[in-house]
């Protein structure tokens, strides 16, 4: 039987990610039974959606790791992660939000205990990896001319759109908003992303392109 890839998101936007743009990469190396599933929140009522609790996210991937001939990941933001997550307060020591995931990362590897488990947090926003080109926003948002001027003066001034910083106003998803009000995350954004493609993605993204070379790795 082939491996089947289970990766647990925290909302709508990161769920469609997968299957619009990481699904049809993963079937270019004849991967084909992909799966995103968003985190549960409350397993009686049925809610999903949002990481505000470590235990929830653990749940969910301790009942996927039940199954046999499965690879388990996750793709949560780091930006307001919960400090109930493992090694939350060696994390925020750190003096980089990179080595911040790191001890995060490692920390939930460490806790979960399962070699079939890959865990990835996004450095910043979903949004950061829209700023590794500016062909979604030529395409859909090149009135008025102004708009691409901004977008581009981003994109100029952060070559790895991972470096885009997380502060209240200066996340990715509000830069983008400040310059396009109308821009709805779950539906843009994918479109979006769709438009910058997968490979200028990989390539513009390092920790993005880490994550994925360790999924391709593990579903041999």
């Amino acid at each position: 039987m082939s491996k089947r890839l289970y990766i647990v998101v925290e909302g709508d936007t990161e769920e469609q990610f997968v299957k619009e743009v990481l699904t049809p990469y993963f079937n270019t190396f004849e991967i084909y039974s992909i799966h995103a599933t968003q985190i549960t929140t409350n397993k009686r009522l049925g809610a999903k959606g949002g990481f505000v609790n470590y235990q929830h996210l653990k749940n969910d991937v301790l009942r996927l790791l039940k199954q046999q001939d499965v690879i388990v990941s996750m793709l949560v933001d780091f930006y307001r992660i919960p400090g109930s997550v493992p090694g939350y307060d060696q994390a925020m020591l750190q003096s980089t939000s990179i080595k911040k995931i790191e001890v995060l990362e490692n920390a939930i590897n460490d806790d979960i205990n399962d070699h079939r488990f890959i865990s990835y947090i996004q450095r910043h926003e979903f949004e950061s990896v829209l700023f590794a080109s500016d062909a979604g926003f030529q395409k859909y948002y090149n009135e008025p001319a102004q708009v691409l001027t901004r977008i581009n003066s981003v994109i100029e001034q952060f070559p790895n759109p991972e470096d885009i910083n997380d502060g209240p106003e200066t996340a990715p998803c509000k830069r983008i908003i400040q310059i396009i009000p109308e821009y709805k995350k779950v539906v843009d954004g994918n479109i979006l992303a769709l438009e910058v493609g997968i490979d200028t993605i990989l390539q513009k993204c390092p920790m993005f392109k880490a994550w994925i070379e360790k999924l391709l790795l593990a579903m041999r």
